[in-house]
């Protein structure tokens, strides 16, 4: 039986960070309110984007897209999670048993039920929208999974040079975006999934070494850059995709898009003290330790109970009044307080994939790496390059026309559902099994 919240959140050390912990479920509830939110569903079935509608609500963004707070937050835990596990496979192996393992049974799930949907041919209108759209987070846990690859020699950048190995990953997302949109370079815009992302995660290890001692200048500089650019163009007001635009600043990442995160990131360490001091009430820090119990499989199951709420609506004839009018406000509550409990549903249902598993055994093992890893470590590197095409091809496909071999384009390489599924699976057996390690000899 698990360890509940209560005694997790009394067993918590003097020295743990909780704002981190805040930031971490806090950043994942803002996403999801804004999935929420932003979806406009017509009566005919088709999903819209409110901000399409509503233009000016774009402005909003600025302080809504979150998710750099999330990889900034992700950072701060790599580093110290590989100082306390430096074998590459072992690392790879407990920093992402609580994110595949949820993220398969997600998969499993949706690819089994968007087989039965095609099979009864009941996958058009809402429900097809819905085999398309539900696999649209996971571009989040393959964004993930590359930071958790590269912490190591990143972290190792970043004992060597500091701030000077993040300002070398800035100055390669400003050198794509000039290739970009100066010379007009073809596909050198998705380096910027590396150098942006992987710049806020930067953030993380300088925050774990207290490198991060001015944040106001951090969130002004941000600010203000974003702003210039924004300004001066090519880049959009939304720092969130939005349907039809020529440029995006989220993909792949954009300049403004690192300003954003740097505006942010500066903003959520000005404000850790009051957190710190919010974190430190028992009855806070026990709701904050449930969420994060749970937070995965909340957001990998956020989009399926909000879809599924429209789709009752539709079922039952309620009308749904056109995005953004007065009725369609007045009914906002009502829908995200019924996509809350379902959500909460499905997360009672799925939360025990997410429980850590039992550690690896370590007889026998070094506890720091040495020559006899190199299999291992090339084992894991395989592996999490394969669980990480594999998610972000799912993304991109969906599980619409799975038994067509419906495609997508994955930068520049033609992707299948099902190819998506088998890697993805492929390279999460490859983890667990390189993080295991080599099997201890049987005593005679």
């Amino acid at each position: 039986m698990g360890t509940s919240a209560r005694d997790l959140a009394a067993a918590t050390p003097a020295s743990r960070d909780r704002y981190v912990d805040l930031l971490r479920v806090a950043s994942l509830a803002v996403v999801v309110l804004g999935h929420w939110l932003m979806a406009a569903v017509t009566a005919d079935g088709q999903v819209g984007n409110l901000l399409a509608v509503v233009p000016g609500l774009q402005a909003l963004t600025w302080a809504l897209q979150v998710m750099p707070v999330f990889f900034f937050v992700g950072g701060f835990s790599h580093a110290l999670a590989h100082r306390s596990r430096p074998r590459y496979a072992a690392f790879l192996r407990g920093r992402l048993q609580r994110l595949l393992r949820p993220t398969m049974v997600f998969i499993g799930v949706w690819g089994v039920l968007a087989l039965a949907v095609q099979l009864l041919g009941a996958d058009g209108g809402l429900t097809g929208v819905a085999l398309r759209l539900v696999t649209q987070p996971l571009w989040f846990i393959g964004i993930y999974l590359a930071m958790v690859a590269f912490t190591p020699p990143l972290l190792k950048l970043h004992e060597r040079w500091g701030w000077g190995a993040f300002a070398a990953l800035v100055a390669g997302a400003v050198a794509v975006d000039v290739l970009r949109f100066a010379a007009g370079v073809p596909f050198v815009e998705f380096l910027n999934f590396a150098f942006v992302w992987l710049a806020v995660h930067q953030l993380g290890f300088l925050r774990a070494d207290g490198m991060i001692r001015r944040p106001a200048v951090l969130a002004a500089a941000g600010l203000a850059g974003a702003g210039l650019l924004v300004a001066l163009g090519p880049y959009p007001l939304s720092m969130v995709g939005m349907p039809g635009e020529k440029v995006s600043n989220m993909a792949p990442p954009t300049l403004a898009l690192l300003c954003h995160g740097l505006w942010l990131v500066g903003a959520v360490e000005l404000l850790k003290g009051p957190g710190a001091r919010l974190t430190a009430r028992a009855r806070v820090w026990r709701a904050v330790v449930a969420a994060n119990g749970v937070a995965m499989t909340a957001f990998l199951w956020h989009l399926t109970a909000m879809l599924g709420v429209y789709g009752v609506l539709l079922a039952l004839d309620v009308p749904l009044p056109a995005p953004a009018t007065g009725a369609w406000w007045a009914q906002v509550p009502a829908r995200i307080a019924a996509a809350a409990v379902l959500t909460a549903l499905l997360v009672a249902l799925f939360r025990r994939f997410e429980q850590p598993a039992r550690p690896a055994p370590s007889a026998g093992l070094p506890a720091a790496p040495g020559r006899g890893d190199a299999p291992l470590t090339s084992l894991a590197a395989l592996g999490v390059t394969l669980a990480l095409l594999g998610v972000l091809g799912l993304s991109t496909t969906g599980f619409a026309g799975l038994l067509e071999g419906h495609g997508a384009t994955l930068i520049a390489v033609r992707v299948t559902a099902p190819a998506a599924v088998a890697m993805a699976l492929a390279g999460w057996f490859l983890v667990e099994r390189a993080g295991r390690g080599p099997r201890a000899r049987r005593s005679r």
